[in-house]
């Protein structure tokens, strides 16, 4: 099946999933997830990708991010991954690539999607039973949004930051989001979008999007066609 366009719209939040290859683990121990999130932080701030969540799992890495232009996001990730990459193969005497391939994003998009793709993200070590607590994990944003450490790396999304009118009103109210139910059917939604390089958004913009030709729910699977560079991206040029 051809590879579709990677769909990225500056000013408007993604969630990025990228996972090791055949799914092989790409932290061993501590100091592999502080050398990725130190150069996560750092290469964000310096491609101006505004951070709002992330998790590093075994094998696999969550990020909630909005770019501020069509090619921040995917270099941002290039350069996370020349750099953690040649430092995780020297130290395991291994060579070869890491990640399955490029990277998996959707466009998230209004207050229900949002914040439920936060939560999505922060509960992902208690929904693979690695622990009861999400606030027992080190290695994701869950404490600092809410309350319990600091991490100013983060920058708040506009709706994170409708849920109080000071961080301890919103830091409250997120933890009692997070003590909730996925919304029915979330689960497998923010899977298929984000598998599937689709957006999780409202209509207005899915309609928005759909007339600038991106598209907007996946498709049948079909023959195979020519394979779109890794790079390439739909913007949806659209007035934000």
């Amino acid at each position: 099946m051809a590879r579709h366009r990677r769909l990225i719209v500056p000013g408007v939040a993604l969630h990025v999933v990228q996972r090791g290859v055949d799914r092989q683990r790409c932290f061993r121990d501590d100091a592999d997830y502080l050398v990725y999130l130190s150069s996560l932080r750092e290469l964000a701030r310096k491609k101006q990708c505004a951070v709002h969540a992330y998790c590093l799992m075994t094998n696999h890495v969550h990020v909630l991010l909005t770019p501020p232009d069509l090619s921040a996001c995917t270099d941002l990730m290039r350069d996370v991954g020349q750099r953690y990459v040649p430092y995780f193969n020297r130290r395991y005497m291994r060579t070869g690539t890491l990640w399955e391939g490029r990277f998996r994003s959707c466009v998230v998009d209004s207050r229900e999607y949002v914040l439920a793709c936060y939560r999505y993200i922060e509960l992902n070590p208690v929904r693979a039973k690695i622990l009861d607590s999400p606030l027992s994990y080190p290695w994701s944003s869950y404490g600092a949004n809410t309350g319990a450490l600091k991490d100013p790396s983060l920058t708040e999304h506009v709706e994170y930051s409708a849920l109080g009118w000071n961080s301890e009103a919103r830091q409250s109210a997120y933890r009692a989001f997070c003590d909730g139910d996925d919304p029915p059917g979330f689960l497998a939604a923010v899977r298929d979008a984000t598998n599937g390089g689709v957006p999780l958004a409202g209509e207005s913009l899915k309609t928005r999007l759909a007339m600038n030709g991106s598209r907007v729910e996946r498709g049948k699977p079909g023959p195979r066609g020519p394979r779109a560079p890794d790079e390439e991206v739909i913007s949806g040029e659209l007035e934000f």
